[in-house]
């Protein structure tokens, strides 16, 4: 019992940390309506500034004026410029764009922190505390300052925070907000000021969080605190996502229970070890599929979101059928022109750049099915690619199979993977469904991918490159041809897809489940068709890249951060549209190469100028998916509509229906950013399962 307790006692500071932050997740969620996933990003920002500041290796400042300048300075100053700049005109936005926004800046904002020139591209040690080291015993327990100060800053801010929200009017303001701000202002209340003075006390909190957590760490590293912001959003899962006195009580559980199993949990297997760190992974994936409380729940949404204006209509509505073909014949010439470029100009460097662009490509076709068709985020995209790569790997070392036929069975193993996650899922959506893609995605880079027959531990598999009777992919030229086939072969069967039965149901059920299911579609087959196939495509293409490379490198191409980097991409330049999933692919290659290439002939020093320009590449991709709240169908297709628009005040107006029943017609499968949908809706039931809708709109 000694031992037990001393466990359990050694797990409630940690818990109060993931506590403290899944108060700071409710917080912002009861006063904003967003599930803000930037929260660890923006501890993180201070915890950095407070490591500058106070550490003795910088500029050595007392505690007390760094502790002022990280938390109660530049905390609510992050806050107030987030929601003046961002927020602020997405009050009344669908709840997935809101997500997608905080997505943008959990990728933007650490990369921005690490490009300080007082912090540099690396992670620094042993960050202080406010507190000294002192340890202090209780019979045969002992805690020290640091521990003891952050049990005391969670009591208080639990009981602040309570007496806000049940006693104050401030606090019914900031719920009354978030229900909706035009309700709201109709009462005279100042929708703008009560939301800035929201996101500021929920800034605070979080920068308050990021410096008490960050001595619980050897190095101030935003991934650090990405781990912890998956254990906080486990306690606010239990917590329903409005209830701060359980989201004390759930990271409380969280940090007592990871203790015991470190404890009791032998150190000498696998499934233990990942099992320890993992404890918040698995909590977070069962509260949503089992916590009846959210599967209960429904986003937060405007009441009054029906009176603002429909989304437009696709620009492929409104082309004229000689501007179609136009479109069309021009990109014929420019894919031509830019394979016979790469094959005779390209040196090996770059073609194998480009080549690597490709497949990415093909991997980023899994969104245009999951999010453009489905209209859901998932953020395991990255997971099922890995699956589909160790599966390639370990069938052709352990079977004997061919590489190609390997590929092929393991793009089939990662489309089962995705119909189970589907299967429990399908009770969620949302953002619900997008945390829940996520849990398995760290799910899967900490139990499943160290098992030795999945991912080979210290040994990754080896994948060669096909070979066809004489043709020998071994040479890079002939690899870039079977790369640039797979794309045209996968792009065509997601057109295919689209246009036809399977498409137009789920284009149906993103206008309106309800609708749609009145007139017999089945919401789980079409869904669990969507996850099934987004998976397959993602596992074929992880198979492809691994071949390239010559084995199954995961930490590079497959982690889990990666992942949401992919999302933030394809979703920002368009996840209905397969060319902006082509741009997506060899933009996320080509584009920090050629910054590298840059900064190598700027008249500065830059010790590794390929980091450099990798951590601007992914703040340029972040922010790129701010765009989304302005342009849901996407920045190619909003820059198309832009085109469309000058050529009509240059020639006259175009009839939006001149290409009716030629290729640029909507309902032409071949047309790649037809969204229409012939699912006829029942009598009296207006919805968007009857009616165009704008491409990437959720």
């Amino acid at each position: 019992m000694t031992e037990f307790l001393r466990y359990a006692i050694l797990g409630i500071p940690v818990g109060c940390v993931f506590a403290l932050m899944a108060i700071g997740i409710v917080l912002t969620y009861k006063t904003s309506g967003v599930l803000n996933l930037a929260f660890g990003a923006q501890a993180y920002v201070s915890a950095a500034v407070f490591y500058v500041l106070h550490d003795e290796g910088h500029r050595d400042w007392p505690m007390l004026p760094s502790f002022l300048v990280a938390v109660v300075l530049l905390g609510p100053a992050l806050g107030w410029v987030l929601d003046r700049a961002l927020y602020r005109h997405l009050r009344t936005a669908a709840p997935l764009t809101k997500l997608v926004t905080s997505l943008g800046l959990l990728v933007a904002i650490p990369q921005i922190v690490k490009l300080d020139a007082l912090l540099g591209p690396g992670a620094k040690q042993r960050p202080p505390g406010l507190a000294s080291e002192s340890i202090f015993r209780v019979g045969e327990f002992s805690v020290d300052a640091n521990q003891i100060a952050t049990v005391v800053c969670t009591v208080a801010v639990v009981v602040g925070l309570t007496v806000l929200f049940r006693f104050t009017n401030l606090g019914l303001q900031m719920r009354a907000v978030v229900e909706s701000p035009r309700m709201t202002e109709l009462n005279g209340i100042n929708a703008d000021r009560v939301g800035s003075l929201s996101w500021m006390l929920s800034s605070l909190l979080a920068a308050l969080a990021g410096v008490l957590i960050a001595p619980l760490f050897a190095a101030v590293n935003d991934l650090n605190f990405f781990t912890l912001l998956v254990a906080a959003l486990a306690a606010a899962a239990f917590a329903r996502l409005v209830s701060i006195p359980l989201a004390l009580l759930g990271g409380l559980l969280l940090g007592v229970g990871q203790a015991l199993l470190a404890g009791y949990l032998p150190n000498n297997n696998v499934l233990s070890t990942g099992l320890r760190p993992a404890l918040p992974f698995v909590a977070l994936f069962l509260l949503l599929l089992f916590w009846p409380g959210l599967r209960q729940s429904k986003d937060a949404g405007d009441p009054l979101a029906g009176v603002s204006p429909p989304p437009p209509a696709p620009v492929a509505l409104e082309r004229t059928r000689a501007l179609t073909l136009g479109t069309r014949a021009f990109a014929v010439v420019f894919i031509v022109g830019s394979m016979v470029f790469s094959l005779t100009v390209l040196d090996e460097f770059w073609l194998t750049v480009v080549i690597k662009g490709v497949i990415m490509s093909v991997i980023f076709l899994s969104f245009t099915v999951i999010t453009g068709m489905g209209g859901q985020i998932s953020l395991c995209q990255a997971a099922f690619a890995a699956t589909g790569a160790f599966a390639t790997g370990q069938l052709v070392q352990r079977a004997g199979m061919s590489v190609l036929v390997a590929m092929c069975v393991g793009a089939a193993i990662a489309a089962v993977v995705g119909a189970l996650v589907a299967l429990p899922a399908l009770r969620l959506g949302g953002i619900y469904l997008a945390l829940a893609t996520l849990a398995f995605a760290l799910l899967f880079e900490s139990i499943v991918k160290p098992l030795d027959w999945v991912g080979g531990g210290s040994r990754p598999p080896k994948v060669p490159r096909p070979l066809i009777g004489p043709l020998d992919f071994a040479d890079n030229r002939l690899f870039f041809l079977l790369a640039v086939v797979v794309l045209a072969l996968i792009g065509a069967l997601v057109i295919t897809v689209r246009g036809g039965t399977t498409g137009r149901f789920l284009d149906a059920l993103r206008g309106s489940e309800v609708a749609a299911t009145s007139i017999g579609i089945n919401p789980g087959k079409a869904k669990i068709t969507a996850f099934a196939l987004s998976a397959a495509i993602a596992g074929f293409g992880g198979g492809l890249l691994s071949s390239f490379e010559g084995r199954v490198n995961y930490d590079a191409n497959f982690n889990y951060y990666l992942g949401l980097v992919w999302v933030v991409l394809v979703v920002s330049l368009g996840s209905r549209s397969v060319q902006a999933a082509i741009n997506a692919g060899l933009s996320f290659l080509l584009f920090p190469r050629i910054l590298d290439l840059l900064l190598q002939h700027l008249p500065i020093t830059v010790t590794d100028t390929q980091t450099l320009a990798q951590s601007i590449a992914f703040i340029l991709f972040g922010f790129g998916a701010i765009t989304y709240a302005k342009h849901p169908e996407g920045i190619l297709e909003a820059q198309t509509r832009s085109v469309l628009a000058r050529i009509s005040r240059s020639t006259g107006p175009i009839d939006p229906g001149a290409g009716s029943g030629g290729p640029g017609d909507p309902g032409d499968p071949g047309d790649p950013t037809a969204t229409t949908t012939s699912v006829a809706a029942p009598a009296g039931a207006t919805t968007a399962a009857a009616v165009p809708r704008s491409a990437g709109a959720s």
